[in-house]
């Protein structure tokens, strides 16, 4: 997922078994050679949401659709954990960082009006900000500014981000923080970046980035309930937000929403995601060669395959655009495949997984795989001895900010990224193992002795892939 807090590859729980084995059961009645009908994904999703949601706690709201053709619109779990309000598709929730699609939208609708370049420095509109001549908009909208994201500063998100800050305000908190690299030079998923889109939204239009965003795309396309997520005002149908404690859920933590900002303050609906959907993918809502732009991964953001606000998501081998959110009590995924024009988006009110495995990202793939009547196959574990596990442990290095470790722990291959939560893997194959979502690969790759030198990730299990190579540094500690 793509978080607005952060923002990890293979990040999650340490989990040991997948908990889909009913909704994997319920493929069978999908046929492979051609698209489910209504009732076969209504079939799908109900048991996959029943395999996901306990009782009595936070849960998911889901639609599915084949254009405007809605095949499954559902929910499942509470709004309200202390009155026992069920949710409803109805309901609206904290997007995250699927904001950023509408921000970057945005710019990319000034663009076409002559008021902003892509390439136009970050200086021309916000002054004095460092270096703000190297930076343009354009590395803004895909991460490649280098500048520092501030949401990932040692404790910040425990007290200072409780408070109400202006775009001003906000711009000083990371404007004086030591880069991650010059940019162009690199690639970091970067809050305080979209923070600056909203500035540059502000400078070019002479509004607030959300009044100018409600103003040129949500009033035109009739979205009547996205807008700003304003904690002091009152939001019709907006539901509780919870996170897990130690006592189990428990209400979400506070954050002002002027932080988030343009990288993730906006909230949202069901209904209005897939018009969103098919608006933005067909052609209603920018120009041609804008949104080429804005759907084409360039420069270091290409191996990530991230556009502007936006990036490469696949399900089962279809490929199309999709974004990720977490934000305090809430857990996104907004997807459309090409492929029958097919839009799935997945809403949690709780911002800790439901269940050991489960994410929106994941929830929206399998449901888009199912649609497609082309779903993910099983996951079916093989034995792997202790010693052929050992084998692999290490510290696989992507670059100097990103690494994983993996390590043998209770007699399962886990990984880590350093930094972050630790995850399971099951192995499905000699060097093969899978994610707990189900759907993402790992394969070892070994030398001409059987020594592992690289780890190699398959996002979607098949197709394309990144590889890691295995560093000389020792495993830290645990």
């Amino acid at each position: 997922m793509r978080l607005w807090f952060s923002a990890a590859l293979c990040a999650g729980l340490c989990v040991a078994p997948l908990p889909f084995a009913s909704a994997d059961a319920a493929t069978a009645a999908v046929a492979a050679s051609r698209p489910a009908s209504a009732a076969e994904v209504a079939t799908y999703a109900r048991t996959l949401l029943a395999d996901s949601v306990p009782e009595g706690g936070p849960g998911i709201v889901v639609l599915v659709a084949r254009g405007d053709q809605v095949l499954y619109r559902g929910a499942r779990g509470l709004a309200n954990i202390e009155l026992g309000v069920p949710l409803t598709p109805d309901q609206v929730f904290r997007l995250g960082s699927v904001t950023k699609q509408f921000a970057a939208a945005g710019v990319m609708k000034l663009v076409e009006a002559g008021k902003v370049g892509l390439d136009d420095p970050l200086s021309k509109y916000v002054k004095d900000f460092p270096n703000g001549d190297a930076i343009s908009v354009r590395q803004l909208l895909n991460h490649t500014s280098g500048v520092k994201s501030y949401t990932g500063i040692d404790g910040y998100m425990h007290e200072s981000i409780k408070r109400d800050l202006s775009t001003r305000a906000m711009i000083d908190v990371f404007k004086d923080l030591p880069v991650d690299f010059a940019p162009g030079q690199g690639y970091a998923y970067n809050n305080s970046g979209y923070v600056l889109v909203g500035a540059v939204i502000e400078a070019a239009s002479g509004q607030r980035w959300y009044d100018y965003l409600d103003q040129a795309l949500f009033k035109p396309l009739g979205l009547k309930h996205t807008r700003y997520g304003d904690v002091h005002a009152l939001i019709p149908g907006y539901v509780g937000g919870y996170t897990r404690g130690d006592g189990g859920n428990a209400p979400m933590n506070y954050l002002d929403m002027s932080q988030p900002h343009a990288a993730g303050a906006l909230v949202s609906s069901l209904d209005d995601l897939l018009r969103w959907n098919l608006a933005l993918h067909n052609g209603q809502v920018l120009k041609p060669d804008s949104y080429r732009a804005m759907t084409t991964p360039e420069g270091k953001a290409r191996e990530d395959g991230y556009g502007y606000g936006i990036g490469k998501a696949y399900a089962h081998g279809h490929g199309g655009w999709g974004h990720g959110g977490g934000i305090f009590g809430f857990a996104t995924f907004l997807l459309y495949l090409p492929d029958g024009k097919t839009t799935v988006a997945v809403l949690s009110n709780s911002d800790s997984a439901l269940k050991d495995g489960v994410n929106p990202e994941g929830l929206a793939r399998r449901l888009a795989a199912v649609a497609l009547g082309d779903p993910y196959p099983a996951v079916t574990a093989v034995p792997v001895d202790a010693a052929t596990l050992k084998q692999a442990e290490g510290v696989y290095r992507k670059n100097p900010q990103l690494a994983w470790a993996l390590r043998v722990v209770d007699g399962v291959l886990t990984q880590q990224r350093l930094g972050g939560s630790r995850i399971a893997l099951t192995p499905v194959a000699r060097d093969t193992y899978a994610y707990p979502n189900g759907l993402s690969r790992l394969q070892l790759q070994r030398d001409g002795q059987g020594a592992v030198t690289a780890m190699r990730y398959f996002g979607d299990g098949i197709g394309e892939s990144q590889l890691t190579a295995r560093s000389d540094e020792p495993l830290p500690q645990p």
